[in-house]
């Protein structure tokens, strides 16, 4: 080997080879750099999700808290209605009750009584057995 050719092999004497050198490095810089705000990104993507998950927890836990009052609700009403569906029973059966003994006193004493006649409830719900009796309710009814 030449002592131009050694010389010339390593990077430190030759120009063009220190020009590489220099875009290695800058590359490697660069690459580095690229790298760092790409796991920046990726952090922060990911405290998004994060946060996206959280919210929407909470979300959902405000929604499953809505529905639990709103069906313990329900069955607040749907007791009620039971309770106001047995007591149109026992009024109906009340009414035909007075119904026949009006009918037994025109029968015996011969005047003719007015025998309001008996809906029933369940082909027209609607109809209430006694439609000139005002129906009252209060406003705390109804609160919760």
């Amino acid at each position: 080997m030449s002592a131009r050719q050694a010389a010339s092999s390593g990077s430190d004497s030759d120009p063009r080879y220190a020009n590489v050198d220099e875009r290695k490095r800058k590359r490697m810089i660069s690459n580095r750099e690229s790298a760092r705000r790409s796991r920046m990104r990726k952090q922060k993507q990911m405290e998004d999700l994060v946060n996206e998950v959280s919210k929407l927890q909470n979300e959902n836990n405000q929604l499953m808290q809505g529905i639990n009052v709103g069906q313990q609700r329900r069955m607040e009403m749907e007791s009620a209605n039971n309770v106001l569906r047995a007591q149109a029973v026992e009024l109906t059966e009340r009414l035909r009750s007075l119904n026949s003994v009006l009918q037994i006193v025109e029968d015996v004493s011969g005047l003719s009584m007015e025998i309001p006649e008996i809906p029933d409830p369940l082909l027209k719900p609607w109809q209430l057995p006694c439609s000139k009796m005002p129906i009252m309710a209060s406003a705390d009814m109804f609160q919760y």
